[in-house]
């Protein structure tokens, strides 16, 4: 066993501490969750939705001591309010569409033949969910894999160590049993052997490339199914047509909100050439304008990047990108300290030449290019290992149409950014990884097809 350390980086001290479960206690766990799975998928699909909207509830009643608790582990200012919103809309979705989503598929019936295809749960669902937005992409996939009669077994991150326990105690509250939805502190090994002995089913894990590759590693030949959403590099790109001041207030936005530290956050920007000193302009303004400083403090816009390394690697980014010829439009703040509290940073003079517009940063630092026309974006946008979202700003919407088609990416924004609907699958391509969560589609992903081929006569 090893002890898991939450450092707060509003002042590096250890603001929670577990302990790790052995191989053998958490093999344990996981067939526990086996063993109950039958059981919770015989229950009517109306009473599981019941019990995971209840879970859901009990969530939002703790809000009041989740939303300073995030804020001392990973940095996020509590003037936000944190993620039930996003919480609350993704489960109350993925409720809402469980009947259609999950109802069997009619083939055929006659005299004869009784045809059809239903949706049957995979089994044990291992969810490893990040710390940027754990509670939002915990229940992207918790509340669906749940209410499609899975058991589910939670890994959440260190650096938001509180949360799967919270999770896990809510909807043990609201009445779904605790080995159907358990919280496991589980170390990077025991995690890998859970994996390759087959404990799960099916795997979801959102993190890092380098994390993508040690599921797959640790899965290889079990067959176990997979869904992975890593890296991402998305894109802005701002058409001669568009509503600058939106296109500035959305973009912007989308870099900077949770120290840039979001999925889907803007981390490079094009804009037509014509408007491209105006975007800039703009942009620099509304950076100036953003208050850096401890989380709980409600005057605070941005706060510390969720870890020292994570605000080191974006430093490095930013030197090396100045070293080649990049140029810096943010005067470094006062509260940066050179740890955790790092100055949000817009740069021009940029070229995918520098890592600062190749690889993920992760951090609130956004590189902005002028292009001439759709063709140059488009190659642009493409020119990147990874493929989550893009962000068009146009009038015309046949226009983004035409320019998405043209874009490696899971999803195409038109004038919005940053926004996960869970009407829509969230998928990706590339490096960003595979599979799909939410809507219907995240249903189907967390069942597997079974036919029924019924002869009813023999003569």
């Amino acid at each position: 066993m090893t002890t898991l350390n939450c450092i707060s980086p509003i002042d590096g001290s250890v603001f929670a501490s577990r302990e790790t479960l052995s191989l053998e206690m958490a093999r344990e766990a996981a067939a526990s969750a086996r063993a109950a799975q039958a059981a919770w998928a015989a229950r009517p699909l109306a009473e599981r939705i019941e019990l995971v909207m209840k879970g859901v509830a009990e969530i939002g009643a703790q809000n009041d001591q989740i939303v300073p608790e995030l804020a001392q582990m990973m940095g996020r200012p509590i003037r936000y309010g944190g993620e039930f919103g996003g919480f609350n809309e993704r489960a109350s979705h993925m409720a809402e569409i469980a009947a259609g989503a999950l109802a069997d598929i009619e083939v055929g019936e006659d005299a004869t033949f009784k045809r059809y295809i239903k949706r049957v749960p995979h089994g044990v669902v291992f969810v490893v969910s990040p710390w940027n937005y754990p509670y939002m992409t915990a229940i992207n996939t918790v509340a669906p894999a749940l209410i499609a009669g899975n058991t589910v077994v939670l890994k959440g991150a260190t650096q938001t160590l509180l949360v799967g326990e919270r999770l896990a105690n809510a909807f043990h509250k609201a009445g779904v049993p605790e080995a159907v939805f358990q919280n496991l502190y589980l170390d990077h090994d025991t995690t890998s052997a859970l994996i390759a002995e087959g404990a799960f089913n099916f795997v979801n894990f959102t993190g890092s490339v380098g994390g993508g590759k040690a599921i797959e590693r640790a899965a290889a030949g079990t067959f176990t199914g997979l869904g992975l959403e890593l890296g991402g590099k998305d894109p802005g790109y701002v058409m001669e047509d568009a509503d600058v001041d939106a296109a500035v207030d959305t973009l912007i936005d989308g870099a900077m909100f949770n120290s840039g530290q979001c999925c889907c956050g803007i981390e490079r920007i094009y804009v037509h050439e014509s408007l491209f000193d105006a975007f800039v302009e703009k942009a620099v303004a509304v950076v100036k304008g953003y208050k850096l400083g401890n989380p709980l403090d409600e005057a605070t816009t941005i706060g510390p990047m969720a870890n020292v390394r994570f605000a080191d690697e974006v430093r490095a980014q930013i030197k090396e990108a100045l070293e080649m010829g990049a140029k810096a439009h943010i005067d470094t703040l006062p509260e940066d300290d050179g740890g955790a509290y790092l100055t949000p940073q817009i740069l021009t003079n940029v070229s995918h030449e520098m890592r600062v517009m190749r690889d993920e940063s992760f951090g609130p630092v956004v590189g902005i290019m002028p292009v001439k026309d759709d063709a140059e974006a488009i190659a642009l946008m493409n020119d990147s290992p990874f493929g989550l979202t893009a962000s068009l700003w146009t009038q015309d919407v046949e226009r983004a149409q035409a320019v998405g088609d043209a874009i490696e990416t899971g999803t195409i924004f038109m004038n919005r950014a940053d926004y996960l609907d869970p009407g829509l699958c969230w998928t990706g391509c590339k490096q960003t990884g595979r599979g799909g969560g939410l809507s219907v589609i995240g249903y189907h992903n967390l069942t597997r097809p079974k036919s029924y081929h019924l002869k009813k006569v023999t003569k």
